[in-house]
């Protein structure tokens, strides 16, 4: 028997713009469920371990035809996983502990400058993301010391423009390319300090600029992209590890192999930025 699954719709205030949300019951009794556990020093990773085999589905954010803040705490892909996780330590951080408190910081993270004003203002490339936030004041951008952030990205983005029918609402509409290929431009040329794969190594080096719970982007030379996946840092005795949701595993998984025996088997994979979340303690 298919199961019947019921959509909340409502709205919220982010940064001065109220934004229709959708969601699942399901979805906000979890999220409340989490803050009312945490505290501010909850940490990254107790979040993240929270969602360990929620299934990997890809394209989630795309159920509506028009731009809505989407909660799914059901189904997760990389990206989803990790502003999910980064949502509920600020809230932690903050004291917050309602949904409509969870939505505010999830919208900051998810839309350029915490607006949302339809497609084009969700952050689609993670390098964009980075900026952006770091720009709010919400991640610090990791990029020295020199070793072991040894090497330089020079971002070239245009996968999205090139490839409009691979997304739901380029496809339907096409007066939004222009945009999206202004935003890549922006992005083109910009050079960043990443970690290569070579120095994922165990050692101390790594240790000190690489904490539990950073936020690893997964730098690539594919074709028109610049990050390929997203996870977070989790230390242990054999080396770093990578938490995620994993399409190879479907599901949410802290990597069994070390990063660095990760990386070796993609080929396509450059290497790892690393962003940290800020503390964001604040009294009402």
């Amino acid at each position: 028997m298919k199961r019947l699954f019921i959509y909340i719709i409502g709205t919220v205030l982010v940064q001065g713009v109220m934004a229709q949300t959708t969601y699942q019951q399901t979805d906000s009794l979890k999220i409340c469920q989490l803050l009312s556990q945490a505290n501010r020093e909850t940490t990254v990773l107790w979040f993240a371990c929270q969602f360990l085999n929620i299934p990997y589905i890809a394209h989630t954010l795309e159920v509506n035809d028009d731009e809505r803040l989407v909660v799914n705490t059901r189904q997760l892909d990389c990206t989803t996983f990790v502003e999910t996780v980064t949502a509920l330590k600020l809230c932690a951080q903050q004291g917050k502990r309602g949904f409509n408190d969870y939505l505010y910081i999830l919208g900051q993270l998810r839309y350029r400058q915490g607006r949302m004003a339809g497609y084009t203002s969700r952050l689609h490339y993670f390098t964009d993301w980075i900026r952006d936030k770091v720009a709010m004041q919400l991640v610090t951008d990791i990029q020295q010391p020199n070793p072991p952030f040894a090497a330089i990205q020079t971002v070239n983005v245009n996968y999205m423009s090139t490839h409009p029918s691979a997304y739901k609402a380029l496809k339907a509409n096409a007066t939004l390319i222009p945009e999206i290929r202004a935003q890549e431009q922006s992005l083109t040329g910009l050079k960043v300090r990443y970690i290569p794969k070579r120095l994922l190594r165990n050692n101390k080096l790594l240790r000190k600029a690489v904490k539990d719970g950073d936020i690893l982007a997964i730098t690539c030379n594919k074709k028109g992209l610049e990050i390929a996946h997203l996870g977070f840092a989790v230390w242990r005795n054999d080396g770093l590890h990578l938490l995620n949701a994993s399409m190879i595993h479907k599901k949410v998984v802290e990597e069994p192999m070390t990063l660095y025996q990760y990386m070796q088997k993609h080929k396509t994979h450059t290497g790892i930025r690393v962003l940290r979340i800020n503390s964001q303690d604040t009294t009402d």
